[in-house]
C-alpha cells in the first residue's frame, strides 16, 4: 500500500507534468482518492500545503510539536503568543529543509524568523518570518507527451506578528500573513487558459500559558499550555473560475519540563492539530470561509481527522540536547506516520539544531518523508550592541603626544 502522503504531495507535480487544460486543476487537487486495504478513502487536501511543513529543526526532531514548548524565534510559526515569554530580548533563526529528497532531488523549504521585545517592561514582542518553497525545475508536457515549456514553480509567504503578556502566566498574540504561489510558471497554455499566480491573506491568533513551580533553587517543574488558530484567511485562486481553501488549522498543545538537578532537564510535549477545511465533495468547493470552518467539524469520525505529535527533549547543562518524537495521522486522513530524532548544541548566544526522519517501510510502502533532514541556526541575545566603555568623569584624558 503506497503511502497516502506520497499521493497528496506528488499530486501537484503529476498534475503539472500533464498540464493542458485548466491551470488550477493541474496545480491543485481539492479531493484526493487513495486505496488501501480497507477500500477507497477520501481525505482533505488544500492549496499551498507548504504552509503546514514544519520549518524548524528543533520541532522537527520532536515529532513536529511546538505549540506549547519553550519559546524561541521559531515561535512565529508555532504560536506567536509564546514570544512574549522569550528569555532573551532579540532572536533570529534560519532553517534549510530538503523536501521529499528520496523522491525528488531539488525541492526545498527555506525559513527565516526573528523577534524583538519592546515596551517598558519588555512585556511586548514584535516578530516576522518568511518562508520560501521551491519545487525545483519542471519540464511540462501535454497529455500526448509533447513538450509544453519549462518552469521553476515557487511559493513564499511573509508575516509579521505582535504578542504581549496579559499576566505573569498568560500571553496572547496575532500575526498577519501574505501568501504568493506561482506553481505553473513557464508553462505554455492553449487558447482560453488564464492561469495566474495565486495570492492570499491570512492571520494567526494564539494564547500561551506557562507556570513554573520551584521546589528549591535548583529543582523546578514547568507546565505550559497553548492554543492557536493559523492560516485563517482568504481562499486562493489560480484562474477566474475556481478558488481553493488554504490550510486553516486549529492546534492545541501541552508541554511539561522538569529540571531535576543543576545539569539535567527534560521536556515532554504533546500537540494535536485539525485542519479547519471541509472534506470536499463536488458541492463543497464554493462554500465560504466561515462555512468551511464549521463544515470541517461535520461528517465522519472527527478523531480520525486529528494529527497527533509526541516529543521529548533532554538538555545537559543547557548546552547539549537530544530529541525524539513521533507523528501520527490516520490512514483516512493522509497516512503520515513517522519517527523523528535530532540533536542540538548551544554556546553563548548561538544554537545549532538538526532533525532527521527515520526511514520506514520499503518499496511501495516506504514513507516518502524518510531521510528528511533539517538544519537550524538560532541566535538569541539581550543587546544589539555593546556601548564603548567610558572613562570615569574624574579621570583626565591622556595628554597629547604631539
Amino acid at each position: 500500500m503506497a503511502k497516502h502522503f506520497a499521493i497528496a504531495s506528488l499530486t501537484l507535480l503529476a498534475g503539472l507534468a500533464g498540464l493542458d487544460a485548466s491551470a488550477q486543476t493541474a496545480a491543485k487537487t481539492t479531493q484526493t482518492t487513495a486505496s488501501n486495504v480497507n477500500g477507497t478513502q477520501n481525505f482533505v487536501t488544500t492549496a499551498v500545503p507548504f504552509l503546514r511543513i514544519t520549518p524548524d529543526a528543533r520541532a522537527g526532531a520532536m515529532g513536529d510539536v511546538g505549540i506549547a514548548t519553550t519559546p524561541d524565534a521559531n515561535a512565529q510559526y508555532w504560536n506567536v503568543a509564546k514570544l512574549a515569554f522569550s528569555e532573551k530580548n532579540y532572536g533570529i533563526s534560519a532553517t534549510y529543509t530538503p523536501w521529499l529528497k528520496d523522491l525528488v532531488p531539488d525541492i526545498f523549504l527555506a525559513y527565516i524568523a526573528g523577534y524583538a521585545k519592546i515596551g517598558k517592561d519588555n512585556n511586548q514582542t514584535i516578530s516576522a518570518s518568511m518562508r520560501y518553497f521551491s519545487l525545483g525545475n519542471i519540464n511540462y508536457t501535454t497529455n500526448t507527451g509533447d513538450p509544453n515549456g519549462t518552469g521553476m514553480p515557487r511559493e513564499f509567504s511573509f508575516d509579521v506578528g505582535y504578542s504581549r503578556k496579559l499576566s505573569e502566566y498568560l500571553s496572547t498574540g496575532v500575526s498577519l500573513r501574505y501568501i504568493h504561489s506561482a506553481i505553473a510558471s513557464g508553462v505554455s497554455y492553449l487558447a482560453g487558459n488564464n492561469y495566474k499566480p495565486g495570492n492570499a491573506l491570512s492571520a494567526d491568533a494564539g494564547v500561551y500559558y506557562t507556570k513554573k513551580k520551584e521546589k528549591d533553587d535548583i529543582h523546578t517543574n514547568t507546565l505550559s499550555l497553548g492554543a492557536v488558530v493559523s492560516n485563517l484567511g482568504s481562499k486562493i485562486s489560480y484562474n477566474s473560475s475556481r478558488k481553493d481553501f488554504i490550510p486553516m488549522n486549529l492546534g492545541l498543545g501541552v508541554a511539561y519540563t522538569s529540571q531535576f538537578d543543576q545539569y539535567n532537564k527534560i521536556t515532554f510535549a504533546f500537540d494535536v492539530n485539525k485542519l479547519l477545511v471541509p472534506a470536499l465533495n463536488s458541492s463543497d468547493t464554493q462554500v465560504g470561509i466561515i462555512s468551511g470552518v464549521f463544515s470541517s467539524f461535520s461528517g465522519g469520525d472527527q478523531l480520525k481527522k486529528l494529527d497527533i505529535s509526541l516529543g521529548a527533549e533532554y538538555w545537559y547543562q543547557d548546552q547539549f540536547a537530544i530529541r525524539a518524537g513521533y507523528f501520527y495521522e490516520d490512514k483516512t486522513n493522509g497516512d503520515r506516520q513517522y519517527i523523528t530524532a535530532g540533536l542540538g548544541v548551544k554556546y553563548n548566544v548561538f544554537q545549532l539544531n538538526a532533525a532527521y526522519i527515520v526511514p520506514q517501510g520499503s518499496g511501495t510502502t516506504r514513507n516518502p518523508l524518510s531521510n528528511t533532514v533539517r538544519f537550524s541556526l538560532l541566535f538569541e541575545f539581550d543587546k544589539l550592541n555593546k556601548p564603548a566603555d567610558e572613562a570615569p568623569a574624574d579621570v583626565a584624558p591622556p595628554a597629547s603626544t604631539n
